[in-house]
């Protein structure tokens, strides 16, 4: 799969030559598809499985309390866990091939920083819908659109160093 992917890469990258480096096109690429992959997961996940509707669930070990979380939550969350696995694969793989981290060190990094850029994510989101009141499945574009350029500096000069 790594060298279809990189074979395919390759073929587009002499338009670009002169522009980016290949380890940035590759990351551009790479992440462009991911991202591009959660916004119609997200959009599928609102839409059609959450119904776009608040779930309450009973918790027996919080006193026999309800737990509410909004359908954009529950999306947002999902879509992190596809994209994550995708991203960190297509990261360790296809991307930053050059590093001699272990893949066990990778993964740790790459979880700290997915998560802390899934949380910065999720307040962007929530500011959008619930104060700008922007449709969740937008908010959920602008905030990722924001958070692109954190992640990669992330992935680069700390996850894959």
């Amino acid at each position: 799969m790594r060298k279809i992917i990189t074979t395919t890469l390759d073929f587009f990258y002499p338009l670009v030559k002169r522009f980016i480096p290949k380890e940035t096109y590759y990351y551009a690429a790479c992440g462009g598809a991911n991202l591009v992959s959660s916004w119609i997961l997200f959009f599928v996940f609102y839409q059609f499985v959450f119904l776009k509707e608040t779930s309450h669930f009973y918790i027996n070990w919080l006193n026999d309390k309800h737990v509410a979380i909004s359908a954009y939550t529950l999306s947002s969350f999902t879509t992190f866990c596809f994209s994550f696995s995708i991203g960190f694969l297509l990261n360790r793989y296809v991307v930053f091939t050059k590093s001699e981290l272990k893949a066990n060190i990778q993964l740790f990094r790459y979880g700290l920083s997915a998560l802390i850029s899934y949380t910065l994510s999720w307040i962007l989101l929530k500011l959008f819908i619930e104060t700008l009141s922007i449709f969740p499945s937008i908010a959920n574009i602008m905030a990722t659109c924001i958070i692109v350029v954190w992640s990669y500096i992330m992935q680069r000069k700390f996850t894959f160093k």
